[in-house]
């Protein structure tokens, strides 16, 4: 099997990135789109992170770090490529870089309906928090 390249994405990654979310991840936020994404590059250059095989998009995930927590999102491997250590790959790219910003703890947005990636989380060493409940706003228009 040809190697996996873990690398941050960069501007000229994201039409590629947002077309692969649509194949790969499990629904949608009101910033998931080309200024949404484009906003958090610019940001956080690191944050976004891809696995690429042989040339081609096969896993996402995006590490942000806040200056105190530790955040988890859009975990995604091509349907077609998982179960082949990507996830694996991708989780571990993004902890080494919380943990070389001090970070103690990682946390994940996961969706309750998305068995399948309640069990990769857990496979990872992650668990849900029960008592927390997550509240959201959008702003603007």
């Amino acid at each position: 099997m040809p190697e996996l390249r873990i690398r941050a994405a960069t501007p000229a990654d994201l039409d590629t990135v947002l077309a692969f979310w649509k194949t790969a991840a499990e629904g949608t936020s009101i910033s998931d789109d080309r200024d949404g994404v484009e906003r958090l590059v610019e940001r956080d250059p690191e944050a976004l992170i891809l696995a690429e095989r042989d040339g081609e998009l096969v896993g996402t995930v995006i590490a942000g770090f806040d200056g105190w927590r530790c955040h988890l999102y859009r975990l995604a491997v091509h349907p077609q490529r998982r179960r082949q250590g990507i996830g694996s790959a991708l989780l571990a790219a993004a902890e080494e870089r919380f943990v070389r910003f001090g970070g103690r703890r990682g946390d994940a947005m996961v969706l309750v309906r998305n068995e399948t990636a309640h069990h990769a989380w857990s496979a990872a060493g992650y668990a849900p928090q029960e008592q927390w409940r997550r509240w959201v706003k959008p702003l603007g228009d």
